[in-house]
């Protein structure tokens, strides 16, 4: 990442072969039509704690898990902290341009080294409790009073790192520290989160929220247009029809594209210089809780990470070609991030708050779903089969 090309827009042709084609599949606004669908979901894959312990034993404690974003740490020697699923994470980018993960604890009896969540530049992580240092690649290099340690070997005392990688610009890390399996994820939606920017942005803002609902039910509108009339109808809902996505799936992955109020195919050649992020909109939903957004000046990712039946952490970045250098470019990003955060976090979450208050007294017994929200469907018929 250090050293790449900065790019202000994204133009059709910046995006993957795939992408392209997807795009070009999107009806026009007046073509476009939805089947019907006959689905649903018992009550108890949201509130009850079978479903929940079935999940963090066979898809979150099993398989690699989104962490961070890489453009979090632009700089080589920068290391951040995170609480992530439960656990004291540090994620650092090495003098060598590295990613690597570490448990956020001391080798001595256990300190974290960092206790906030700031991006730092710096060489070395010192204990706040006995005052031993580690480099930013978790190796111990100095304890005080060493002397008073018989046989103590710095090199076995390294800070506990966790297998990991950046994929599509998220960093993902294995949290048993077992070999990963990164099978589920899915090489083309990494090239296409590569070309939205993901990995080469800047990290506009970032915002964490503590949810009284089920991670699923957190994802869920993510996954579907049905309610973005509605729920949105004071905010966004009129730069969006109750039209199709043209969908992809790759495993677990699901990629939707669709056009914005009155879009035509034409509209693509018109000029071939021109934002795409105008005429369309990307979501993806990257296993296994990863949510990416495309909006015509930034890009949302969000990692929805499972605490209990009914509490989800929701760890939100707003990434952003570069930095706003421009005092319109610094307009632009401020209103652009209280207006996605009053959506996401005032529309979006609320909802999934609300409804997980009726799921957890039991009503409904089932949620049913419409065509519009097929693509809810699909992501259950993944998970599902890795919970068998």
């Amino acid at each position: 990442m250090p050293g790449a090309t900065e790019r202000k827009i994204t133009r059709l042709s910046d995006l993957t072969e795939s992408q392209q084609g997807a795009i070009r599949r999107i009806p026009a606004e007046k073509d476009a039509y939805t089947d019907p669908i006959a689905a649903s979901r018992q009550n108890e894959i949201f509130t009850g704690q079978a479903r929940f312990d079935a999940e963090q034993e066979k898809i979150f404690n099993r398989f690699p898990v989104p962490i961070t974003m890489s453009a979090l740490l632009p700089e080589n020697g920068s290391v951040v902290a995170v609480e992530a699923y439960g656990k004291p994470l540090l994620v650092s980018r090495t003098r060598d341009g590295e990613i690597k993960v570490l448990i956020n604890a001391c080798q001595h009896k256990g300190s974290k080294l960092v206790e906030d969540c700031e991006v730092h530049k710096q060489g070395r992580l010192t204990c706040p409790y006995h005052a031993w240092t580690y480099g930013i690649d978790g190796k111990l290099i100095g304890v005080a009073r060493s002397d008073m340690f018989d046989n103590l070997d710095k090199s076995q005392r390294s800070l506990v790192e966790l297998p990991s990688k950046v994929w599509g610009g998220v960093v993902y890390a294995q949290l048993d520290g077992s070999e990963p399996d990164w099978s589920n994820l899915s090489d083309q939606v990494a090239e296409d989160l590569d070309a939205l920017g993901l990995e080469s942005g800047h990290v506009y803002g970032r915002q964490t929220f503590d949810l009284k609902a089920n991670w699923k039910v957190v994802l869920e509108p993510f996954l579907e247009g049905y309610h973005v009339q509605r729920l949105h109808a004071a905010s966004i809902g009129d730069l969006f029809a109750d039209a199709p996505t043209i969908v992809d799936t790759f495993g677990p992955n699901i990629r939707q594209v669709s056009g914005r109020i009155g879009y035509e195919p034409e509209m693509l050649d018109a000029d071939e210089n021109a934002n795409i992020h105008k005429l369309v909109t990307h979501a993806y939903t990257a296993f296994p809780n990863v949510v990416v957004v495309t909006s015509q000046y930034y890009t949302s990712v969000m990692l929805l990470m499972p605490y209990a039946t009914d509490r989800t952490i929701v760890h939100y970045y707003m990434i952003t070609p570069g930095p706003a250098t421009t005092p319109k470019a610094k307009d632009v990003f401020s209103r652009s991030y209280e207006m996605i955060i009053g959506v996401f976090g005032g529309e979006d979450f609320r909802a999934a708050e609300i409804s997980q208050a009726g799921l957890g007294a039991g009503v409904p017994k089932e949620t049913v779903y419409c065509g519009l929200e097929e693509n809810i469907v699909r992501y259950y018929d993944e998970i599902e089969k890795l919970l068998d």
